[in-house]
């Protein structure tokens, strides 16, 4: 088996996304973001949230390091900016604006953005993604590793959010609601988190 995959990097690329992008975390936070929303529009959501989720960490994973470089970002600025527009989503969950109606573009921007970036392709998925591909050392067997890891982290994800159809059936309206506020004060916490660690990094930087 480690002939053909590297399991060793298979396991830390699979521990590492898994914890970062927390499926079972990502469950309050989607129920509150498409609470709104019909169950085909839901399951709409969850598979357009992954797919955009992929293509961002893949696209930053094989060229974020050169557009990074040739923009003069650094990492800790990529993390404040999510941390930011996370905070942005958080209190749009703890006053309600997130649930009111949109018609034709509410599915689609809740899906592509929180949910999609930076919620599941945020700073610190995109950051480790990018590690990871640099320490491969381009053999087929790392490359399938990190691939395969990614691959089961996503289904993951959209087992979580296929899961929280189950579980808005059980909380109903307002059980829905509720989860909805504190997935807003945890989501602002993650984003104060994400805020505090960025400037902590300019600061050893300076």
């Amino acid at each position: 088996m480690n002939d053909i995959v590297h399991v060793r990097l298979f396991t830390e690329v699979f521990i590492t996304l898994f914890v970062i992008m927390d499926p079972p975390g990502t469950v309050p936070i989607f129920l509150g973001l498409t609470g709104a929303m019909t169950h085909k529009q839901r399951s709409h959501a969850a598979r357009t949230a992954i797919f955009v989720a992929a293509g961002v960490i893949v696209s930053f994973a094989l060229f974020g390091q050169q557009l990074l470089s040739y923009m003069h970002i650094s990492l800790p600025a990529l993390q404040a900016s999510g941390g930011l527009l996370l905070l942005l989503i958080a209190m749009e969950l703890l006053t309600g604006k997130m649930e009111e109606p949109q018609p034709g573009t509410k599915g689609v921007n809740v899906a592509m953005v929180p949910l999609g970036t930076p919620l599941l392709a945020g700073p610190g998925a995109i950051v480790a993604s990018m590690l990871f591909v640099q320490r491969a050392d381009g053999s087929s067997r790392d490359w399938l590793a990190i691939v395969l890891a990614f691959v089961l982290v996503c289904v993951c994800l959209w087992a979580a959010m296929r899961f929280a159809n189950i579980v808005h059936r059980i909380l109903g309206e307002s059980g829905t609601l509720l989860v909805a506020r504190i997935a807003g004060l945890l989501l602002a916490a993650i984003a104060v988190q994400l805020v505090a660690d960025a400037v902590t990094a300019f600061v050893q930087a300076a």
